[in-house]
């Protein structure tokens, strides 16, 4: 992979990845410049609506910050290797700490669509690790930082935004879950379900970076309501609420 010299020396320690209809979070920030996916040689680029599909780097509170304005994901036809090139793309330019967002179907009845869940633990539904093919036994006992699950939920505390803490399940998509699988997800520990972020979540584990990651809660899952899922419904929930994503990162970046 050449990875374009602006990337190599943005100088971000810190990189977030944005979820379905999270890509307004980079709209009121400054852009010290941004490179497409699909110009950077071997690595993949989304064809997904909500997903723009380029780095952008950016300053919030005074620290480069690395912005991957959407994901590829495995339903798209790519392995889970190709869908971790962009965690290993960032470990090659220095970044050391990792906030994973996403869209997700809450599970919880307590967790009502417009929050945000930030994950705990995950469980793998998507029949897929990006460590297959050697013997990668990497421990995953704390894939989610603690520390930096501290510092969200006080800094949750001081902006007065509710932030919940769960298990997030990854499907493999592209469909929704019918009823009965959500019933499944419910009984086996599972606060919310979506179709990305555990591959990334693995791999930066094995690459020794701190990992975060969010669910914006923006539909409740198949059965829990009468109305049906639409990807427009989750795109359209996700743009409302990064903005909270964005109030809630100004006030832990300084403690990241």
């Amino acid at each position: 992979m050449r990875i374009p010299k602006e990337l190599q020396e943005c100088g971000a320690e810190t990189a977030i990845i944005l979820g379905s209809g999270l890509g307004g979070f980079v709209e009121s920030l400054p852009h010290d410049f941004s490179v497409e996916y699909g110009a950077i040689e071997g690595l993949p680029a989304s064809g997904v609506p909500g997903h723009a599909g380029r780095f952008i780097v950016t300053k919030l509170a005074g620290c480069p910050l690395l912005v991957a304005q959407g994901r590829v994901h495995l339903y798209e036809g790519w392995s889970a290797q190709d869908v971790v090139k962009n965690i290993q793309l960032m470990h090659a330019i220095g970044i050391k700490k990792l906030l994973l967002t996403n869209a997700a179907g809450t599970l919880n009845k307590s967790f009502v669509p417009g929050s945000w869940m930030m994950l705990s633990d995950h469980i793998n539904l998507l029949g897929a690790s990006p460590l297959r093919g050697g013997p990668n036994f990497i421990d995953m006992s704390e894939i989610y930082s603690l520390r930096l699950r501290r510092l969200f939920h006080e800094a949750a505390k001081d902006s007065r935004l509710t932030l919940h803490e769960g298990v997030y399940a990854a499907m493999p998509g592209p469909q929704f879950e019918t009823p009965a699988e959500i019933r499944m997800l419910q009984a086996i520990g599972a606060d919310a379900v979506g179709m990305s972020t555990v591959p990334e979540a693995i791999q930066a584990r094995a690459l020794g970076m701190e990992v975060a990651g969010f669910s914006c809660l923006t539909n409740w899952a198949a059965g829990l309501s009468p109305t049906l899922l639409s990807h427009e419904d989750v795109n359209a929930v996700g743009r409302r609420a990064a903005g909270q994503m964005a109030e809630l990162l100004i006030r832990a970046i300084v403690g990241i």
